[in-house]
This record gives structure tokens, C-alpha cells and sequence, in this order.
């Protein structure tokens, strides 16, 4: 005899329903594409939700899972509104990941103009040149003026 049987199954399932209310699970078909549903995610790396045996085949543990309340089974109106609220979840989750990558790339932006202003200044050959540079200039003109002054007290 298999335990818990389908009846026991089908209790522990409907446990949640009202009298006149449609039970959630009415044939052991139901009862049996659930557990081969849940036991097909064991097989494919899902956690059981349960302590088990090593030695516990994956059905096995999908019917004790769904036996001790671990499992649910949810109606058609349920998982409608399950995957409604996991398209919800989901498009907040992708708002938010925008949102922290923008977040992210401005970030990187501000860091990159401060490594830049304070490459500029903490570089002392790099100002030495840039200030060498002015300094050539400058004297450049200089010696130029000078000329230009010499060579007109010199042609009077």
C-alpha cells in the first residue's frame, strides 16, 4: 500500500476550502501531474523543501512535500494572480537595475573628471613642463621686443 494514499493526498490539499467551494484538487490525476511536476524540478536541481533521505527517489519526495504542506497546488485563479504579481516584482526589479546603473555609469563620470583635475595637479613634472613652457613664451616675447628696441635706436 503506498502512504500517504491519494485520499490522505487530496485532504491534506483541499485542507484550506470551504464547504460548496470547488476543492483545488478533485481526481488523483491532479494529485499525480503535481507531484511528477515537482519531482521533474527536483530531478532538474531544485532544493526539496523537506528534510529527506539520501536514498529518497525524487517522487518520493515531491508526495511527502506536497503530504506535509510544503507544496501547494494552486488553482487556475492563483497562479493567474502569482504570475501577475511576478511581472510586477520583475519590472520594478528592471527599474531598479536601470536606475543603479545610470546611477553607476554618472558615478564613474564624476570619478574619472576628478582623476583628471587632480592628475592635472598632482603631476609635478607635468606642471614643471606646462610652466617651463609659459616661461619660454613669455621670454620669447621678451627678447623679441628687446630686439625690435634695439634695432630702432640703432637705425636714429
Amino acid at each position: 500500500m503506498i502512504h500517504p494514499s491519494y485520499v490522505e493526498l487530496m485532504k491534506v490539499v483541499n485542507e484550506g476550502t470551504d464547504v460548496g467551494e470547488e476543492p483545488v484538487v478533485n481526481s488523483r490525476y491532479s494529485i499525480v501531474c503535481a507531484t511528477a511536476k515537482r519531482a521533474r524540478q527536483i530531478i532538474d536541481g531544485k532544493e526539496p523543501l523537506i528534510d529527506y533521505h539520501e536514498k529518497d527517489k525524487p517522487l518520493s519526495i515531491a508526495v511527502n512535500e506536497l503530504y506535509e504542506g510544503e507544496l501547494k497546488i494552486l488553482t487556475d485563479e492563483e497562479s493567474e494572480e502569482m504570475a501577475e504579481k511576478e511581472k510586477k516584482v520583475k519590472e520594478v526589479i528592471r527599474q531598479r537595475r536601470e536606475e543603479a546603473e545610470a546611477l553607476a555609469r554618472q558615478q564613474e563620470e564624476e570619478d574619472q573628471e576628478k582623476a583628471s583635475e587632480e592628475g592635472s595637479e598632482d603631476d609635478p613634472d607635468e606642471a614643471q613642463s606646462e610652466a617651463d613652457e609659459n616661461v619660454t613664451d613669455e621670454d620669447a616675447e621678451t627678447e623679441s621686443e628687446e630686439i625690435t628696441e634695439d634695432t630702432d635706436e640703432s637705425d636714429s
